[in-house]
């Protein structure tokens, strides 16, 4: 057991993807390791279910912060994660992608003086109304080693006057994640369920503020994917947040394929054998880049320009007659070729576990 004590915050879905392959690297390496769970995502249909899916341990520590604004919650997890801190002093606390969590808990470990390394570093939008771009931009401001998915982040951090000794290349962890996983979860026929066949059904995500808060841009999107589904069945998971915005319309989704948040694994499969994703996850752009199924970003920009020059992703915001010109064509067979980005190649762990002892 090597004596480096490395300590991993998650506190929403897409950190538990992102570190379960970090964890296991780190593993292989005898580095004692503990993981704490922010509670962020505290909904067991949010949570739990993507431990059991991802093998990851159960946390050693849950801070259990819950909802409320990004003020509040922002600062229940810096007052909590403080204390673990000071009970726990690791050599290293590793935080990932841009979630509350994320910043609160770089900007604890930045003022006590221990390390802090993010994973998915140098991502940018550049749309500070979006709160993950800040979440982004400030946690890099304050962390120490910068590991970057793409070449694109790498420009973004020299441009930003980061020291280029501060910056590792590793490629994209998340697909590590989908490599290790997705014949487990297309073998497992989720479609089967909802009566659909591979390659059959289009599937619809939403959860983005910008889309589910503002009552008037909602209902503007779900219009859209109702008339998508006069074409093509569509499988709408809904995110606990997006279901009490419908609620709030006074309106059901007419067509849709309501379904409730899905495990890792079922989603994971759902997506490998979709005709066509529409969503504004910034996860979702990367997977089906890698799966070579088209995608439909409900945004007008994206974080990871690199699956629209690369991969299968296109931008076509909430427009209602761009997001059903743009389905249509991806049904009538106009659709990319996407190429795989450098280092997206299942090895990223391998990479962030080498930068942390290098």
């Amino acid at each position: 057991m090597l004596a480096m004590k490395v300590l991993h915050v998650v506190g929403a879905r897409p950190n538990f993807m992102k570190i379960a392959p970090v964890m296991r690297a780190l593993d292989r390496r005898g580095v004692h390791q503990e993981l704490v769970h922010t509670g962020q995502h505290y909904d067991p249909s949010m949570s739990d279910v993507f431990f059991a899916d991802l093998g990851l341990p159960r946390p050693d520590l849950h801070l259990g912060v819950g909802s409320g604004s990004h003020a509040e919650q922002t600062a229940r997890i810096m007052l909590g994660f403080e204390k673990v801190l000071s009970e726990r002093r690791p050599d290293l606390v590793v935080v990932v992608g841009d979630v509350n969590s994320t910043l609160a808990c770089a900007l604890v470990a930045a003022k006590m003086h221990i390390p802090c390394a993010h994973v998915e570093a140098g991502l940018r939008s550049f749309d500070m109304t979006m709160p993950e771009e800040i979440n982004r931009v400030l946690t890099d401001r304050i962390c120490d080693l910068l590991l970057t998915p793409s070449e694109d982040a790498d420009e973004n951090l020299l441009r930003e006057g980061t020291p280029p000794e501060r910056i590792r290349l590793v490629g994209n962890v998340l697909i590590d994640a989908l490599a290790a996983h997705v014949d487990r979860g297309r073998a497992r026929e989720p479609w089967r369920v909802y009566g659909q066949k591979p390659g059959g059904y289009a599937l619809f995500t939403l959860h983005r503020p910008s889309n589910v808060d503002d009552p008037a841009v909602l209902s503007r999107v779900l219009g859209a994917i109702e008339e998508v589904q006069r074409e093509i069945p569509v499988l709408f998971p809904a995110h606990p947040r997006t279901r009490k915005a419908i609620e709030a319309l006074g309106r059901t989704p007419r067509g849709l394929l309501l379904l409730p948040p899905l495990g890792y694994l079922d989603f994971l499969g759902l997506t490998s054998a979709a005709r066509l994703v529409l969503t504004d996850s910034g996860g979702l752009q990367e997977e089906t880049t890698v799966l070579g199924v088209p995608c439909l970003t409900l945004r007008e920009n994206t974080e990871r320009p690199i699956t629209v020059s690369c991969g299968t992703n296109e931008l076509v915001g909430t427009d209602p007659q761009r997001i059903v010109a743009a389905a249509r064509a991806v049904l009538e067979g106009r659709v990319k070729t996407p190429r795989t980005p450098r280092f997206w190649d299942g090895r990223a762990a391998e990479r962030i576990a080498d930068a942390l002892f290098r």
